[in-house]
């Protein structure tokens, strides 16, 4: 006999900023990804089922951080903003910690939005076209286009 866990909606949240035109639409495309056909133009029309976490005007913990960048696989400096009041040169953390307490001190050092996909280890950050890969991956599982499993549920090496 065999048991296999039935998986639920897959998780994501976005870390979102009100004053930040890029986090104001990613939010909507989330949204509108929950509510109406996606895309939009899809025959039969359906969207997408995950469960939308909107966390607003709160940087994430430094062990969220840390778990984002190992899902971008870039470095402490792909999460600060380019606005001209986010830090000067000098003052950008070398740590996650350090980046952590510098957004929780200056909110505007952050690269908004942060939208993570925590069952599939995706990550967006500060990036419109990320978030759209990050629907298309869901739309591909939706439509089986891409297997709903995880590789980790797979036999690897000499049983595979």
């Amino acid at each position: 006999m065999s048991f296999r866990f039935h998986r639920g909606l897959p998780n994501i949240s976005i870390f979102h900023s009100r004053i930040s035109p890029p986090s104001v639409q990613a939010l909507k495309l989330l949204q509108a990804a929950q509510t109406g056909p996606y895309p939009p133009n899809s025959n039969p029309p359906k969207p997408l089922e995950f469960n939308l976490d909107v966390v607003e005007d709160t940087p994430p913990t430094s062990d969220q951080i840390s778990t984002i960048l190992s899902y971008t696989k870039k470095s402490i400096g792909s999460l600060l903003s380019a606005h001209p009041s986010s830090t000067a040169a000098g003052d950008q953390p070398a740590t996650v910690k350090g980046l952590q307490s510098l957004v929780q001190s200056n909110p505007r050092a952050l690269k908004w939005p942060i939208v993570v996909n925590w069952d599939d280890g995706q990550a967006a950050v500060g990036d419109l076209d990320g978030v759209k890969g990050i629907l298309e991956s869901l739309r591909k599982k939706r439509d089986g286009e891409e297997s709903a499993e995880s590789d980790v549920d797979q036999p690897k090496g000499w049983f595979s």
